[in-house]
């Protein structure tokens, strides 16, 4: 079993930034694939930035050149930084991840980001 924890979203005003932290626990040695989702209201979830096992990233195009996915697979850790953050990027981000190759995805619970005009 593999719990995912996210943590360090919040309310910002416009052109601000966020990091947002997902930390995950169990038995695990590292990311094997993960990505950053978020949902706002009324819409349906979507993707915001993945990477790979060797480290391949890929981003939606309104978050390309203002978001950073990243990792550190002795803490566990994966992180979303969030740069020159706009009123739209107000959404539920969610991390997702899977800790062996062909395994399970597991989510998390959801951390709220609010971007003021």
């Amino acid at each position: 079993q593999v719990q995912l924890v996210e943590s360090g979203g919040g309310l910002v005003q416009a052109g601000g930034s966020l990091r947002l932290s997902c930390a995950a626990s169990g038995r695990i040695l590292g990311f094997n694939a993960m990505g950053w989702y978020r949902q706002a209201p009324g819409k349906q979830r979507e993707l915001v930035a993945t990477m790979t096992d060797v480290g391949s990233t890929n981003y939606a195009d309104s978050v390309k050149g203002r978001f950073t996915i990243s990792r550190d697979n002795v803490k566990n850790t994966m992180y979303l930084q969030m740069n020159s953050l706009e009123p739209k990027d107000t959404a539920v981000y969610y991390c997702n991840a899977r800790v062996v190759l062909g395994g399970p995805w597991w989510w998390g619970q959801g951390t709220q980001v609010t971007v003021s005009s």
